[in-house]
């Protein structure tokens, strides 16, 4: 063992004659692992959001979706589809038609992003149709065999109507139905703006759908605004004839969305563009980047208060070791040595500190992430718990904090105990 860290050990281990020292010590200790542990649960919650989010976000929603450029529906859509499915990177196609409607049971109403689509392809890009919770989605794969019907010319023969007295399935998100009042089997009136001239004027188009399922994605603004229909369904509903709104695609890599983006809008021709999901949740995950970074630098003022500490704690320790040093450098200890003295001991604290920090927010990470200790209201958060998801990068960064800045606290009373002069302090021994 070094020299200057066989005299650091000591120190912190031997007795004092100020006891006042050694609660400093043990309350650096206990400030730094405090610090430390505070920081990996803080990054371990604000991670835990994130990626909760994202997980939410990528099963309900698709990583990459294609549309027209000026916003006028898709025609033809069956030959882009089956060509976009052989593009590279691409793992699933679906056409999806969405609209905005009016949804009502009874007295209640509620706004609604409608979404029709063809279950086959839909069930293998989002988790929607897997999330039904109360009833069955099977009602929508009734229809699955419009996709390889041959386009008619005439919009109103397009879909072919429903049988006499039967109403068309409709899966609807979970909370969405609580506050209509609507459960399994109910009969919902769907009312869309895409409504029917008349001599009277433009009047709105209304159907009626029968409850076939709810859905619990776990993401609150999904299971409270969106429902899902059959294709043939949505478009007899808003009168567009043979017409998709949006390809949606899932791929293989979602870190390289944008880039696989840029090759199906080439592959698709001009007239259409890509968006993805990181640029349609944007200002969320940037939300959540800036909260990180504040999350650290606040929580890590901890870790300085017991830098401090370390700081009041080695100086102290220089006062009360005068003589001693004084005799080690009469014996020929120099300068530098003893300052990598006090430099060792600061750093035993830090090391000590930021081990048991780890440890304890490692644990009670993990702890809250598994049982859910902290609930959280769905209305507001999206989320009914806080998540915890720690990395252990996370920890890589905290500990090179923590010990960097116990390493900085050290500067000045290892400087400190190298001047002092062996004849000044023994003069009157």
């Amino acid at each position: 063992m070094a020299f200057e860290l066989f005299i650091a050990r000591r120190y912190l281990r031997a007795k004092r004659r100020q006891a006042v020292i050694g609660v400093v010590t043990i309350i650096s200790i206990v400030g730094v692992a405090a610090g430390v542990a505070s920081l990996i649960i803080a990054l371990a919650i604000t991670n835990g959001f994130r990626q909760d989010l994202q997980n939410r976000l990528l099963a309900s929603t698709a990583h990459v979706s294609l549309e027209r450029a000026q916003g006028d529906g898709i025609r033809e859509w069956r030959g882009l589809l089956e060509r976009m499915q052989r593009q590279p990177h691409v793992v699933a196609a679906s056409p999806s038609l969405y609209e905005q409607v009016l949804v009502s049971r009874g007295a209640r109403a509620r706004g609604l992003l409608l979404k029709g689509v063809v279950p086959q392809y839909e069930s293998r890009v989002s988790e929607l149709l897997k999330a039904v919770k109360v009833g069955s989605a099977d009602a929508l794969k009734a229809g699955d065999e419009f996709l390889n019907r041959a386009p008619q010319n005439a919009p109103e023969n397009e879909n072919q109507p429903s049988a006499p007295g039967a109403f068309p399935p409709i899966v609807l998100g979970a909370d969405l139905a609580d506050d209509l009042g609507a459960t399994v089997g109910s009969v919902v009136m769907v009312t869309s703006p895409q409504g029917e001239l008349t001599p009277y004027g433009l009047v709105p188009k209304y159907k009626r759908f029968k409850v076939a399922g709810l859905f619990k994605s776990g993401f609150y603004d999904y299971d409270i605004s969106w429902g899902l229909i059959r294709l043939q369904d949505a478009q007899d509903l808003f009168g567009l004839g043979d017409i998709i709104s949006v390809f949606e695609f899932k791929i293989d890599d979602i870190y390289q969305a944008p880039e696989i983006g840029t090759q199906i809008e080439q592959a698709a021709g001009p007239g259409f563009m890509t968006t993805n999901w990181e640029e349609q949740n944007q200002p969320i995950f940037h939300a959540l980047r800036v909260e990180g970074i504040v999350t650290f630098i606040t929580v890590s003022l901890i870790v300085f208060v017991a830098a401090l500490n370390i700081l009041i704690s080695l100086t102290m320790m220089v006062m009360e070791k005068t003589k001693d040093i004084a005799v080690l450098m009469s014996m020929g200890t120099r300068k530098a040595q003893v300052r990598r003295v006090f430099i060792y001991q600061g750093l035993l604290i830090g090391i000590i500190g930021t081990a048991i920090g780890l440890v304890a927010g490692y644990v009670l990470a993990y702890a809250g992430g598994h049982y859910h200790w902290i609930r959280l209201s769905a209305e507001v958060y999206s989320i009914d718990y806080v998540p915890f998801a720690p990395r252990a990068v996370h920890g890589v960064l905290v500990a090179v904090t923590a010990i960097a800045v116990s390493l900085l606290a050290t500067l000045y009373p290892s400087w400190s105990a190298s001047r002092i002069l062996p004849a000044e302090a023994l003069r009157y021994e």
